[in-house]
Formats: structure tokens, C-alpha cells, sequence
């Protein structure tokens, strides 16, 4: 069983900067693929970005050039740096990890943005 901690999530006024952490219970060194995703009210959840183990990544066409993900394996952990935040940003953030066909999910952090 593989559980993800969420956080770094909370209110930011419109053009700030959050920083999203989440940490696995188990070694993230053999896990390919870990994301982020958000949901926000009344909408899908949609893919954020990705980082691969070999450190590339691809990113929603709506958060390209704001956000960064980055992974720490000595950590076992995935951040998600959001700059130059806008309203629409606003969603619970989720981590995942795809590992042997399963999703797992984290229990997301909030995130709002707004003045």
C-alpha cells in the first residue's frame, strides 16, 4: 500500500507563489511517472504536470511557464512551485502515482487564490 502526503496548500492573493509538497511512503526511486493533478468545483479533475524518473516533464497548456514540478527521490518526495497565480488556479491539488496498473491518490491540499 502506497500513501501520499499532501501539503504547502493555502490562500494566496492573485500573482503570488505556493509551493506544493508531497511525500511517499515508499521509495520513490524505482516510480516512473508521479503528477499532480487539481480538481476544482464543479469541473474534472485535470492533469497539472508530470515528471518522469528520468527528469523530464510536460505540463497543462494552462500552467506552462508558472509552474514547475520537481522530485526529490532521496526525499521520496514531488513538489509543484506555482508562481504568477490566477483565480482559475484555484482547486484542491492532488499528487499521484500510477505503480503496476494502480493510481494512488493523495487526500489533495487546498489551494486559493483570490484578493
Amino acid at each position: 500500500q502506497v500513501q501520499l502526503v499532501e501539503s504547502g496548500g493555502g490562500l494566496v492573493q492573485p500573482g503570488g507563489s505556493l509551493r506544493l509538497s508531497c511525500v511517499a511512503s515508499v521509495s520513490t526511486l524505482n516510480i516512473n511517472i508521479m503528477g499532480w493533478y487539481r480538481q476544482a468545483p464543479g469541473k474534472q479533475r485535470e492533469l497539472v504536470a508530470r515528471i518522469f524518473g528520468g527528469g523530464s516533464t510536460n505540463y497543462a497548456a494552462s500552467v506552462k511557464g508558472r509552474f514547475t514540478i520537481s522530485r526529490d527521490n532521496a526525499k521520496n518526495t514531488v513538489y509543484l512551485q506555482m508562481s504568477a497565480l490566477k483565480p482559475e488556479d484555484t482547486a484542491v491539488y492532488y499528487c499521484n502515482v500510477p505503480i503496476s496498473g494502480r493510481h494512488y491518490w493523495g487526500q489533495g491540499t487546498q489551494v486559493t487564490v483570490s484578493s
